[in-house]
């Protein structure tokens, strides 16, 4: 609900059916979620390009990506961490109306802010928990940003010095500490797949 009294929402003369008809497929959100290092960013990429491949309307919204632009006003600070998602959250749901499968990488430490981003979309909403554990995540570490947060170089790092709070009942697990990459992508598509093809 709007805060100012003087916006009216605009309804679309387009509808949910209009849209699917005319994809294929229902839109979506698949928000994966896990730790740094995790292997979010690789699935979802990967992901995306197949489903690409067979015509299916997919698009990958990026932690690091959106913090470059929509949200790079936002420091990592608790209450500006909740900001990133729930904007995050916004743009996803707009998306997954307009009939997109959107697949979200974002590390979203806290339970709120995931039941929030499920809670503003009208469209089908997925968790899906990249599992892997911190010192596997601390092991791959391919931006170094571990090792810069055991030096004391980056403040409120999910997992150093900011909690993640693991999901209780994901839609679905990927446990990339003990599956292959191709396992976790195949396992993936096969899930966004089977929720959204008519």
């Amino acid at each position: 609900m709007p805060k100012n009294p003087n916006l009216t929402k605009v309804n679309h003369l387009v509808s949910k059916q209009d849209r699917t008809s005319n994809k294929d497929h229902r839109g979506g959100i698949f928000w994966l979620t896990g730790l740094s290092a995790s292997g979010k960013s690789t699935l979802a990429m990967r992901a995306e390009a197949a489903l690409q491949e067979k015509g299916l309307h997919a698009y990958v919204l990026d932690g690091d990506n959106v913090r470059c632009g929509l949200c790079r006003d936002l420091s990592f600070s608790d209450e500006d961490r909740e900001e990133n998602i729930r904007r995050v959250s916004e743009v996803a749901a707009l998306m997954a109306d307009a009939g997109l499968i959107v697949i979200s990488a974002f590390i979203s430490p806290f339970k709120l802010g995931r039941e929030n981003a499920r809670a503003v979309s009208s469209a089908p909403f997925h968790e899906v928990y990249i599992k892997a554990d911190i010192e596997t995540c601390e092991r791959r570490d391919p931006k170094g940003l571990y090792k810069k947060a055991r030096a004391g170089e980056i403040k409120n790092f999910t997992g150093i010095d900011s909690p993640y709070e693991v999901p209780e009942t994901p839609d679905l697990v990927l446990d990339t500490e003990n599956q292959d990459i191709e396992q976790s992508v195949q396992a993936l598509i096969e899930y966004i797949e089977s929720e959204v093809l008519v």
